[in-house]
């Protein structure tokens, strides 16, 4: 599963329930964008998410500074996931 660029919807919880993978925008850590999803508001719905294994990507310059405080796996350009 894969967000692309969204706020947050609560069909996204739907959506990734237990995916294998869920890839998912965190452009900024806390602040909320319009047509982006912050790391903080989707760290409160992991439990109901339980996807698998999360990658967080589409990291915004705050995000990447405060990334070592990121609830999963960050992306990195040129990242190959094996499942």
């Amino acid at each position: 599963m894969y967000s692309g660029d969204s706020e947050w919807c609560e069909s996204l919880v739907e959506a990734a329930h237990d995916a294998h993978l869920f890839v998912c925008e965190a452009y900024t850590f806390d602040r909320r964008i319009r047509y982006h999803l912050d790391h903080a508001t989707l760290a409160r719905s992991l439990d109901r998410i339980r996807a698998r294994r999360l990658i967080l990507t589409h990291l915004g310059p705050e995000m990447l500074v405060r990334r070592p405080e990121a609830a999963a796996e960050c992306a990195d350009d040129g990242l190959a996931v094996d499942l």
